[in-house]
């Protein structure tokens, strides 16, 4: 393993970090402020990805795709708020969770009936499609790199306006006793619905940032959900902060175990073991760290449900 590896893999660690952040951030407010089991929260991330590579394509602009997925993610998830959810919030749980299961059938009916079962690939926008230069003489590509950076710029963005905006101070107050929040004038609906929106702008912004790394197709919310709800309960429900550290976290320890658990394990096994043993192994840490996590703080690294 060569120092030139490890930092690239350190990198592509953040990357997969900060992808996880955009969709947990939202999906762990929703969760904090109105204790609502949103598992359709993965198809914005996919309707946001479809509809920015649509964009994309017609356009020939990725800015103009990009800003089209993001929009779409915010409009779908504001439109399931009002005419959806809002029979839901006062539902237990199984209800919420049986309600959005369907909504998660009925979006991966709609992106077969209008982009076809076969998967999609957007193309690296050119001002991006280019390796940046950086210490050690590695070579990294610069649109995985702009990822990171637009990830951090977001998750600083969300810090701001939740700690230091009336529609933050509202938010962290909602998480904390909405009953309370409801009394004292605030329309508790209207701050449910922006909390809503909110998660579905950085869902679609995540389906539009991931769709020239992975493939776009139907079904792909659900294959990074549970990786979304292990970065919420390692952080902590309803933490925007722990969410953040959380999927650092998670996408250090799943990067760098796929990509080094086959040297660590060479080292005990024969190479046969070693090279069937490592992919089970390297998928098992994230739930192991998760585990380890609740055995010390069962409530997560941020308990409370405060943002």
């Amino acid at each position: 393993m060569t120092a030139q590896s490890l930092l690239e893999q350190l990198l592509n660690s953040v990357q997969f970090g900060v992808m996880l952040f955009l969709l947990s951030a939202g999906l762990t407010l929703v969760f904090g402020v109105m204790n609502f089991i949103n598992l359709a929260h993965g198809s914005l991330y996919m309707l946001g990805a479809y509809t920015g590579i649509a964009a994309y394509s017609a356009s020939g602009s990725f800015l103009y795709g990009a800003l089209t997925g993001v929009l779409c993610g915010g409009a779908v998830a504001f439109l399931l708020d009002t005419a959806i959810f809002r029979n839901l919030y006062q539902k237990d749980h199984l209800h919420q969770v049986l309600g959005t299961f369907g909504l998660i059938l009925f979006f991966n009916a709609l992106v077969h009936w209008l982009w076809g079962p076969s998967a999609l690939f957007s193309r690296i926008p050119e001002f991006l499609d280019f390796r940046v230069v950086l210490m050690g003489g590695l070579e990294y590509p610069a649109y995985r790199l702009a990822v990171s950076l637009l990830g951090l710029a977001v998750a600083a963005f969300l810090y701001v306006l939740i700690e230091h905006s009336r529609i933050g101070m509202l938010i962290r107050a909602g998480a904390t006793d909405r009953d309370m929040v409801a009394a004292l004038g605030v329309n508790i609906r209207r701050l449910y619905t922006v909390v809503f929106a909110l998660g579905g702008i950085l869902a679609g912004l995540a389906g539009v940032a991931a769709s020239p790394l992975f493939a776009v197709e139907a079904g792909m919310g659900e294959n990074i959900l549970i990786l979304m709800f292990v970065v919420i309960i390692i952080g902590g429900i309803g933490s925007v902060r722990g969410a953040f550290i959380a999927a650092i976290l998670v996408g250090l320890v799943d990067t760098l175990g796929r990509a080094f658990m086959r040297i660590a394990l060479g080292g005990l096994f024969p190479p046969d073991v070693a090279d069937s043993t490592a992919p089970a192994m390297a998928s098992m840490l994230v739930y192991v760290m998760m585990v380890a996590v609740l055995f010390l703080k069962p409530e997560g690294l941020f308990a409370g449900r405060s943002t």
